[in-house]
């Protein structure tokens, strides 16, 4: 009976400790927020902001590290009356997240207020998105990528697809809803696969046109309606380098804000090296190629800024640690060398 009960208590134990973790309780305190619209308004008088300008984050440069600031509640409302804006400017706002001690975080887009006020009165530029994310530390990245996601989505859906009349997002930012229809609309990302493939002994890196001279990278495409990921990995490769793929498994996944918001599906896959001539699709690529281990290895330590020679051409290097298409290569080369 003594031991019936230990196991009882235990998982008892088991499951409070779960239903009370630090982990679990976010999850939960943020789900209030993006249902409860009176909770997320008051959360907003304590929460954080960071901020963008038509899409582009706001940066602060400290010595050599470029940070993503949280703004207090209290000093953007110095900033809005500096403007003699309203502080219902803040609720045009979108949730991203909260810290352990439930501060919850919040974006808002300034686009409308004056670019180089808001530089020089908080010390800092908005940048490019696609640079901001590769000169920031990953927490960070990920923030920017999700918070521009939102605020682009709720930019593209003012309006009901069914009755044109305008939409109304939640305090939040979660959702947005027409009156006029019922119809709820959700933030949505794109399924896209990313794949590296190799025939064994090689790995099969391309480009394209509007790439930064000598980058190259792993094949990727969206996913059709009705294609799971393996079927959606051998038709994009069919189709750009004309490539049968034997096997394919998957290795992990990201978010990826471009082209809107995109969900990166990672995953390796095999073609039969005898059957490894490339068949290029000129329309979608610069170029493709078969890439050695060695010289894997060698452009993984360059970047764009050390690529370049004396006589102008660019030795290939390979997207940055923050995109996935990196940890794909990585990955390959320790299957190589192990």
């Amino acid at each position: 009976m003594a031991v019936i009960y230990q196991a009882v208590y235990r998982r008892a134990a088991s499951l409070f400790c779960r239903l009370h973790s630090t982990y679990v309780r976010k999850m939960r305190y943020l789900n209030e927020l993006k249902e409860d619209d009176t909770l997320c308004r008051q959360a907003q008088n304590s929460g954080t902001f960071c901020l963008f300008h038509n899409l582009s984050p706001f940066l602060q440069r400290v010595g050599k590290k470029y940070l993503v600031p949280q703004l207090s509640a209290a000093e953007m409302k110095r900033i809005l009356k500096k403007f003699r804006e309203t502080e219902q400017q803040i609720e045009k706002s979108v949730l991203i997240g909260c810290s352990d001690e439930h501060v919850p975080h919040f974006a808002l887009d300034l686009g409308a207020l004056d670019k180089s006020v808001i530089e020089s009165e908080l010390k800092g530029s908005f940048t490019d998105l696609r640079k901001a994310l590769f000169i920031v530390d990953g927490k960070d990245s990920s923030l920017m990528a999700s918070a521009q996601s939102l605020l682009r989505w709720h930019d593209s859906h003012q309006y009901c697809s069914k009755t044109g009349q305008p939409t109304q997002k939640n305090m939040a930012g979660s959702k947005r809803v027409c009156h006029a229809s019922g119809i709820t609309y959700y933030p949505q990302m794109s399924p896209v696969v990313i794949t590296l493939v190799s025939d064994g002994s090689r790995c099969l890196l391309a480009r394209q046109p509007s790439f930064p001279q000598g980058m190259y990278t792993a094949l990727s495409g969206f996913c059709d309606i009705g294609e799971n990921v393996e079927e959606a990995v051998q038709r994009e490769v069919a189709e750009e380098v004309g490539l049968e793929v034997e096997s394919v498994w998957y290795s992990a996944s990201q978010h990826w804000p471009f082209p809107s918001s995109s969900l990166m599906i990672a995953c390796h896959s095999l073609v039969r090296a005898q059957e490894a001539e490339i068949s290029m699709d000129s329309l979608e690529l610069e170029e493709a190629r078969w890439f050695g281990l060695e010289e894997v290895v060698e452009g993984l330590k360059r970047d764009h800024g050390s690529s370049k020679q004396d006589n102008g051409s660019f030795l290939p290097w390979f997207p940055p640690k923050q995109a996935i298409a990196h940890q794909l290569i990585c990955e390959w080369v320790q299957q190589q060398t192990s």
